[in-house]
């Protein structure tokens, strides 16, 4: 039945196919009845989806290479995770930074595409989005300590406790401590000249 509907659109515009795809993975996904974002893939236009500000995740240029190398040859094996952004009229990323900016600035790939990148949306606050942005990067082990230690910061400022930093982001009291430690030096350290006398 969905093949027979399907070859009514066979010359239809892209976009157009874009918007059934769209809606079809929706109602497939609601059928289902499985909340998990990975079953709900849309595609957005790749210009609506722009970087996050606390994103602490880095990739070495060498690893860049063969991340476009991996998206030219393998293509797009999983979607960007993004928030929406309904005052913006687009998406945030939460995971998948550095797929968007290869998609975005080579040109065979984001002529594969025809200027569209796959997606899955969380619907979060902006605590729970950097929560889920540290989880993403810790669990495939690519996260600099700094930048986590600002993160925690950040939710202290927010007014986490210790035992909701540690719980929603897989860490003992220590760890926690260790990143409060870290960027409270940072701060407290941050307006200072030092003297460069060592070197």
């Amino acid at each position: 039945m969905i093949t027979q509907l399907l070859q009514q659109y066979t010359d239809a515009p892209f976009k157009e196919k874009v918007r059934i795809y769209n809606d079809l993975s929706r109602k497939l996904y609601d059928f289902l009845g499985l909340n998990h974002p990975a079953l709900n893939v849309s595609l957005v236009p790749i210009e609506q989806v722009k970087s996050n500000a606390y994103n602490p995740n880095k990739v070495a240029p060498p690893e860049m290479k063969l991340l476009e190398l991996s998206i030219r040859k393998d293509g797009m094996t999983m979607p960007v995770v993004v928030a929406e952004e309904p005052a913006e009229d687009g998406f945030v990323i939460v995971d998948g930074f550095h797929r968007t900016a290869i998609c975005k600035q080579t040109g065979d790939i984001k002529n594969g595409l025809k200027g569209y990148l796959p997606v899955v949306c969380l619907h979060k606050n902006i605590e729970d989005l950097v929560t889920s942005t540290v989880r993403h990067n810790m669990a495939r082990g690519a996260h600099q300590v700094e930048l986590t230690a600002k993160l925690v910061a950040l939710l202290k400022k927010h007014s986490w406790s210790n035992e909701r930093i540690g719980k929603e982001l897989g860490m003992d009291a220590d760890e926690v401590l260790r990143l409060k430690q870290i960027s409270g030096l940072a701060e407290a350290f941050a307006d200072k000249e030092f003297s460069r006398s060592w070197e």
